[in-house]
């Protein structure tokens, strides 16, 4: 029999993250409250904390946006170059 992981809402992760940021309950207090182990509740609480910086400077944003523009100029080349080669290839006779 095969058991998957159960997955987490980004919206759920968050609210725990908050509560764990908090610091009103525990780690074990709240992973017993949620039903999720303390280890992941802290390292929702650690990405939680090292994104709040991008979410102030705006940068987080403009570097995915150059990166996605990026990766499909290189994927075109890419392709291209492909092209090339299987047209090469065929015109050497291999």
């Amino acid at each position: 029999m095969k058991t998957t992981r159960k997955r987490y809402s980004a919206d759920f992760k968050a609210k725990v993250a908050l509560e764990a940021i908090r610091g009103d309950l525990t780690l074990a207090e709240l992973a017993a409250k949620h039903g999720v182990h303390h280890t992941m509740i802290a390292s929702w609480k650690r990405q939680a904390i090292d994104g709040m910086a991008g979410t102030f400077s705006g940068a987080d944003d403009a570097a995915k946006a150059v990166s996605e523009s990026e990766i499909e100029k290189l994927h075109a080349k890419i392709g291209q170059l492909v092209v090339e080669r299987d047209f090469l290839a065929k015109a050497f006779g291999r």
